[in-house]
């Protein structure tokens, strides 16, 4: 294959076919969205501050999320930069090996559920069930692409990294998954945060306070050693984001789905491992004693976060693929790429839910609430406080204690349908007693509320009320049109010339 100017990369055209393999790195995924018309390569010369943000935020709010952008001439840089590659439900379902993410929703259900086999039939299905879950762990390998080539003089600014917005601090690496492994078991945590690039060797690590990484270096009694992977396998990059319980590791999930292990390769300067398919890996470390300005940043609430002390990343070591692909995304105002992750997040972990809270039939996070800040749910309610029981189990619910306002809703309530929504919660709520106040943990970058990382989450009772719940009023019907009227009409809708 000819490389095109400005980057060669292995991204021909042979479509796959299916999904009896897993895509086992960045460039499989390239090629089956290239196959199925969901990317457009830009080989016009396009710049890395301020510009690609531009074209890119224009194309993810066009109908459907747009496609995934592949620009191959990025000025004062070889490598390529891929963005929007998760822009869709459909590109996020193929990232992930299947046409559509309920299958693997009911995977984990499956997993999930709770009934002892009494036929040898059903023991040897749970064999096989705990025998795949074996076969997802992660494996060491002796080598692997992303150490094909070693930087002599490793420097960040070599990459393609963008400034995305134009009260930035500086260009952030903003798709890199940060390893780390835990100072006192040594588990492997893999988290997905915003790098601030200094200069050539040092970057702002932007670890949240509630963040597996933040707990790492807070355990940490010298340095902590880092590395970052960008580019890795799509089911690896969505793992890392994925809001896992505490102890499960990101690259166990991904292998699960991707239905093989993740491969992985010793870093040359650091004891960690990394994914052996990734494109670019940073390795270094960061001392717990050691603080500087990051930000501001334009984030994914649409808002700018503010300046704030973060650690530093300082590099030892930068090791890549020969003509590495650079994936980076961008965030700001919904819809966007992210909007999608955490799409997949929603359908994927609402049967962990539901094992804990079974009165949930669905949930709904619209891109207007940047995931955490609107969360839509529908129950099947039966006695009285059942949609406050709702609530409170979900804010008890590891990083749902960020759900800024919940909403529960009756079951036959679409809550995918926002104006169904908005219709239901003006009709059915008095302020009076339908609001719940709850202060609690809210996210760091929450501006709204009043101090740091604390502030007050609301609750919305939108349900029917009957007797249970002390009304003694009589509640009204919706207004439906009987059902043999709609036959008749459906009959005749020709005839009417309409």
């Amino acid at each position: 294959m000819v490389a095109p100017e400005g980057g060669c990369y292995d991204c021909d055209t042979r479509a796959l076919e299916s999904f009896d393999v897993a895509l086992r790195d960045l460039r499989a995924f390239v090629k089956l969205l290239e196959s199925r018309g969901e990317l457009r390569r830009v080989r016009a010369p396009v710049d890395p501050k301020l510009e690609i943000t531009e074209i890119a935020d224009r194309v993810m709010k066009s109908p459907g999320g747009g496609p995934a952008l592949l620009f191959e001439h990025v000025r004062g840089h070889t490598a390529p930069v891929l963005i929007n590659a998760f822009g869709s439900q459909q590109r996020m379902a193929w990232a992930l090996g299947v046409e559509n993410l309920e299958e693997h929703a009911e995977r984990i259900r499956h997993l999930l559920k709770p009934e002892v086999p009494e036929s040898l039939f059903g023991k040897l299905r749970a064999l096989g069930d705990l025998k795949q879950l074996a076969s997802a762990a992660p494996k060491l390998v002796a080598r692997g692409p992303c150490q094909e080539v070693v930087e002599p003089e490793p420097s960040l600014e070599r990459l393609p990294v963008l400034t995305c917005w134009p009260e930035d601090g500086g260009p952030y690496i903003t798709l890199g998954l940060t390893i780390t492994r835990d100072p006192r078991d040594g588990k492997r945590n893999v988290g997905l945060y915003r790098l601030q690039v200094y200069g050539p060797r040092e970057a702002g690590m932007h670890w949240q306070l509630h963040k597996g990484g933040a707990e790492h270096e807070r355990r940490a009694t010298g340095r902590l050693e880092v590395a970052v992977a960008i580019g890795p396998d799509p089911a690896v990059t969505y793992a890392a984001s994925a809001p896992l319980p505490p102890g499960v590791d990101e690259l166990l999930f991904a292998g699960f789905l991707r239905g093989e292990p993740v491969e992985l390769v010793k870093c040359r300067t650091v004891d960690l491992e990394v994914p052996a398919s990734s494109e670019y890996v940073i390795e270094g470390y960061v001392d717990p004693a050691e603080r500087r300005l990051e930000g501001p940043f334009g984030d994914h609430t649409g808002f700018y976060s503010l300046a704030d002390l973060y650690p530093v990343l300082h590099v030892t070591a930068i090791t890549h693929r020969r003509d590495p692909i650079y994936q980076t995304t961008i965030v700001g105002r919904p819809p966007m790429e992210d909007y999608y992750l955490g799409k997949a997040t929603e359908r994927l972990f609402l049967p962990l839910i539901q094992m804990v809270v079974p009165e949930i039939l669905d949930m709904n996070m619209p891109a207007e609430g940047v995931f955490h800040n609107l969360v839509l749910v529908k129950i099947r309610k039966r006695y009285p406080g059942q949609p406050h029981k709702v609530m409170y189990a979900l804010w008890g619910m590891g990083q749902m204690m960020f759900a800024r306002n919940i909403i529960v809703l009756d079951e036959d309530v679409d809550i995918h349908n926002l104006s169904e929504v908005a219709w239901r919660v003006t009709g059915n709520v008095d302020a009076g007693r339908d609001l719940v106040l709850a202060p609690g943990p809210v996210d760091v970058l929450d501006h709204a509320a009043p101090r740091f990382a604390f502030g007050t989450r609301l609750g919305i009772d939108a349900t029917r009320k009957g007797p249970l719940d002390g009304y003694s009023r009589e509640w009204p019907n919706d207004i439906v049109m009987s059902d043999d009227v709609k036959r008749l009409v459906d009959q005749r809708w020709a005839e009417y010339g309409l």
